[in-house]
């Protein structure tokens, strides 16, 4: 009887654990992080960025996956998302406390970072130039290492932080001032 049951339970493990994973078969590929700019770690946070963390998968990434010239998400899926919870000088512009998308138009020697008030978009599709906030255009590096999974983080300097992109060996850094 014992080894009736055992077999019952086994059976039933088996006829449940394909619908299990089809309830995760429509997750994300690309998973969603955040990155905080912060003084330290039990610091409030004075900038935060919601994006999707695609992976490189041996792809040739910008110039190839993501084109040159084009608005980009600046990740996957939704598109980016940077909270300012104090004002910032972007460029020649103080920039609002407030929730901003973040675009990018990736280029080979430089990219255009944008700050646009649409929020809440699947990638750039509905992207509208006349909803830019601000602008600014700056330089490309290249790392040493592959990043493979597209990142961001924030790198304090006086007077406030870069924001850090990078995937690829391609690496982006943004300034926002006090």
């Amino acid at each position: 009887m014992k080894k009736l049951f055992t077999l019952a339970l086994i059976a039933m493990a088996f006829m449940v654990a394909p619908s299990v994973n089809a309830q995760f078969a429509g997750l994300q590929k690309s998973p969603t992080d955040i990155a905080y700019a912060k003084a330290d770690r039990r610091a409030k946070p004075t900038m935060k960025v919601i994006y999707s963390r695609p992976q490189k998968k041996g792809r040739d990434v910008f110039g190839g996956l993501v084109s040159y010239g084009k608005v980009w998400r600046t990740g996957a899926d939704e598109a980016t998302e940077i909270k300012l919870m104090q004002d910032y000088k972007f460029g020649d512009k103080t920039v609002k406390a407030g929730t901003y998308s973040l675009f990018t138009i990736p280029g080979e020697k430089e990219w255009t970072i944008i700050l646009n008030s649409d929020l809440d978009d699947w990638g750039a599709y509905a992207y509208k130039e006349s909803n830019d906030v601000a602008r600014i255009t700056v330089p490309v590096s290249q790392g040493k290492e592959v990043v493979e999974a597209f990142s961001i983080g924030f790198k304090p300097v006086e007077k406030g932080y870069h924001m850090v992109l990078g995937w690829d060996t391609t690496l982006v850094e943004v300034p926002f001032y006090n």
